[in-house]
């Protein structure tokens, strides 16, 4: 029908009418829903293209044309061609609008969305600055709009390890949405979720529980005990209980997330393989191999075919079935997985990138166990000069590396080295 409607529009109006725009555009977000990206990018490029004429005003028909683009191109990871068109979108605003506009506000929430998505913390925190100085100067210190400015500047502290600076603006985002939506909302619930997050960041655990309680109480009560953000909270609780080493508690949890990802997302979704992981690592913990391994495996076929080979949440969990598999000293299916994930590290992040260093140090574990000291030696020495040169001091990554190599010179029978380098720490 789409594709009908696109032809008239283009014999009776013409090929660059503004409504011929439209058609374009309704028929790229069919192809868009059903997936089918290829196809939807060309004719969202040509309704861009249409908005651009010089007859065309800028706003607001074009700043959504670049916007619709650019969210296509974030899905598809393209980010270097997404970041000018919402860089684009905002200086128009700007220009129309005014620097301290509502709307200049949504661009400048965009543009954060595309750099915190590759963690680009310098170039998304000035601009969470400006949106909530906005949300403040039009909207007061307690609207719901300036709670959720609060709440997206202290995600971006989170996300960089800045505890003290994100936990106040939590608690403030939380006060305001209690205050005005109730105790019992689901945005509420997400305030009560990432403060709890924060917390378990901290190992901060009982005070973090409870607030998980509430969100996961809230959420079944509003969206039921199967719907996908109960799962969500389900799997939290679990993976706090996890990390206090209840083990009694967290695995029906983590079972009951499962079983309505499973229910509600299909047996091969990205998220059903994140419940299979998350389980898997459980049965790790306790040594429960045999019961992990299938999991980890099944959750590894997922994350390859749907997000490939090169994706986070592929490498890392081919980096947890190899340490079920170094666990068990089952090293020669351990080490080509290890070294993959190497390679991969260093392609997609860099050879100085700290989760490089991370791999680096998996892998020379494993050559230390089977006392191959001669392939260790080097890329334990890589990993500890890249956490020294892009970690903080009070990072306990460096320290733990430095521990590790000390006891490779010690097997070596190198013990004054160790012992100096022990002494450098």
């Amino acid at each position: 029908m789409s594709k009908h409607a696109l032809l008239i529009y283009e014999q009776q109006l013409g090929a660059t009418h503004p409504d011929t725009a439209s058609a374009l555009t309704n028929l790229a977000i069919l192809h868009w829903c059903k997936g089918e990206y290829g196809e939807a990018e060309p004719l969202l490029q040509r309704a861009l293209s249409i908005h651009e004429q010089p007859l065309e005003s800028p706003y607001p028909r074009l700043t959504i044309s670049l916007h619709r683009l650019a969210v296509l191109y974030q899905i598809q990871r393209k980010y270097k061609e997404a970041e000018p068109l919402l860089q684009r979108a905002l200086s128009i605003t700007e220009k129309q609008l005014g620097a301290t506009h509502l709307d200049t506000m949504e661009r400048l929430n965009d543009l954060v969305g595309l750099y915190r998505t590759q963690q680009k913390y310098e170039e998304a925190e000035p601009l969470l600055q400006r949106a909530l100085s906005i949300t403040e100067k039009q909207l007061g210190a307690t609207h719901l709009d300036t709670a959720r400015s609060l709440h997206n500047l202290a995600e971006l502290y989170h996300d960089q390890e800045r505890y003290k600076e994100a936990e106040p603006l939590y608690y403030r985002a939380l006060a305001i949405r209690e205050q005005l939506l109730g105790a019992s909302h689901l945005d509420t619930a997400v305030s009560l979720n990432n403060l709890a997050e924060l917390y378990c960041d901290q190992e901060r655990y009982k005070e973090a529980e409870p607030l998980y309680q509430r969100a996961l109480t809230i959420r079944e009560q509003l969206l039921g005990a199967t719907h996908l953000d109960t799962a969500c909270s389900i799997n939290n609780l679990a993976e706090l209980y996890r990390d206090q080493k209840q083990y009694e508690e967290a695995e029906p949890l983590l079972q009951r997330a499962l079983a309505i990802r499973e229910q509600l997302l299909g047996a091969s979704h990205p998220d059903t393989a994140d419940s299979l992981d998350n389980l898997a690592e459980l049965y790790h913990d306790q040594e429960r191999y045999k019961e992990a391994e299938p999991l980890y495996q099944r959750a590894l076929s997922i994350y390859e075919q749907q997000l490939g080979i090169t994706h986070t949440d592929t490498t890392r969990n081919m980096n947890n079935l190899a340490q079920l598999y170094r666990d068990q000293k089952r090293y020669e299916e351990a080490e080509p997985l290890l070294q993959r994930t190497l390679l991969i590290a260093e392609q997609q992040l860099g050879v100085s990138h700290p989760d490089t260093a991370d791999r680096l140090n998996n892998l020379a574990g494993l050559y230390h166990d089977q006392r191959r000291y001669k392939e260790a030696e080097p890329l334990y020495q890589r990993a500890l000069s890249i956490y020294e040169q892009q970690l903080e001091g009070t990072d306990p990554m460096p320290q733990k590396m430095r521990t590790n190599y000390a006891s490779l010179l010690q097997a070596m029978g190198r013990d004054e080295e160790a012992k100096n380098l022990e002494e450098d720490s």
